[in-house]
C-alpha cells in the first residue's frame, strides 16, 4: 500500500510538471530536533535516527515514541548504512570492518557476518534482498553477490568489469519490484534481474539520495528533486518551496518527505 501511495503521488507530481508547474509545494508538519548523522524510514513509518555523537540508533514509531535503541557502537566503528526495507529484519553495515549486523524489530542482534572471513574485503553497497538474504557488490572481484546469514554465496554475477568499460563503484543497491537496481553516480542506474543478469542502463548521473518505488526512480541534486521511470530516456527536474542549501539527506516515504539538516529531521507533506 505504501508503494502504491508513493507511486500515485509521484505520478501526480510529474503530471503537474508536464502542465508547467515546476515546483513541489511542501508543508512542514513535524520536526524531530537533534544532532543526527543519518536517518532511515520503513514502510510502517518508523524512523531510525543515527546519533552523530555516539553512533547509536534510536527507533521511533509513527507517533514519534521511542520504541527501541541499538547502542552496540564501539566494536565495529561507525555505522556506514542501514537497510530498513524489512521492519522485522534490520541490516547494519560497518564499512571500516566489512561487517554486517542483522537486528530484529527490537534492534537486538540476531546475526553478525564478517565479510572478510568470506574473502570479501572491499564493499560499499549492501542491501537486504526480498527473501531475507543479503545483496552486496564485491569490488575486489567486480561481482554482484547474494549471500545468506551464514555467509554462503547463493548467487554471483559475472565479473562486471568485463561488461562495462570502466570499473563500477556503486553506492547503493535497491531490491524493488522483482528487480535489482545499482546506482553509480558516474554510470547512473544499472538494472539487473534476480539472477544478476544485466538488463538496462539509465545514464542519469550525479544523483543523491536515490530511491526506487514500484519502478519509479527518484533522487536529487543540490537544487532540485529528480524523478524518472525505467522506461524514460530523460528525467524530470522539479524545484520545491523549501530551502535546500543546508539539506544533508532527503527520503520520500508514504507520501511524506523527510529532510535531514544540522538541526534535526523535518517532515513535510506535499500540498496539492
Amino acid at each position: 500500500m505504501e508503494r502504491l501511495i508513493f507511486a500515485l503521488i509521484l505520478f501526480t507530481s510529474l503530471q503537474s510538471f508536464a502542465a508547467g508547474d515546476t515546483a513541489l509545494q511542501l508543508q512542514l508538519i513535524k520536526t524531530i530536533p537533534g544532532n543526527y548523522s543519518n536517518f532511515y524510514t520503513d514502510n510502517l513509518q518508523n524512523i531510525y535516527l543515527v546519533a552523530a555523537q555516539n553512533n547509536g540508533v534510536k527507533k521511533l514509531n509513527s507517533n514519534g515514541d521511542s520504541v527501541a535503541v541499538f547502542n552496540n557502537v564501539t566494536r565495529y566503528g561507525r555505522i556506514y548504512l542501514l537497510d530498513v526495507s524489512n521492519p522485522l529484519k534490520i541490516l547494519v553495515y560497518y564499512k571500516d570492518f566489512t561487517t554486517v549486523v542483522l537486528l530484529d524489530r527490537f534492534l537486538a542482534t540476531r546475526a553478525t557476518i564478517d565479510l572478510r572471513k568470506l574473502g570479501i574485503t572491499q564493499v560499499k553497497a549492501v542491501a537486504l534482498s526480498y527473501d531475507g538474504n543479503i545483496w552486496l557488490y564485491d569490488e575486489g572481484e567486480g561481482k554482484l553477490k547474494k549471500i545468506d546469514e551464514n555467509g554462503n554465496v547463493l548467487i554471483a554475477s559475472a565479473d562486471l568489469r568485463l561488461v562495462f568499460d570502466d570499473a563500477l563503484n556503486p553506492e547503493k543497491i535497491i531490491d524493488n519490484s522483482s528487480q535489482l537496481y545499482l546506482y553509480d553516480s558516474q554510470f547512473g542506474w544499472l538494472i539487473f534481474d534476480y539472477y544478476t543478469a544485466f538488463k538496462k542502463r539509465l545514464p542519469f548521473t550525479n544523483w543523491k539520495d536515490v530511491e526506487v518505488n514500484d519502478k519509479k526512480l527518484s533522487g536529487r541534486t543540490d537544487n532540485h528533486f529528480l524523478f524518472a521511470t525505467q522506461n524514460d530516456i530523460d528525467y524530470q527536474t522539479m524545484q520545491s518551496n523549501i530551502a535546500v542549501a543546508n539539506i544533508q539527506k532527503v527520503k520520500w516515504q508514504s507520501g511524506k518527505l523527510y529532510v535531514l539538516t544540522k538541526d534535526g529531521v523535518h517532515i513535510y507533506q506535499q500540498q496539492r
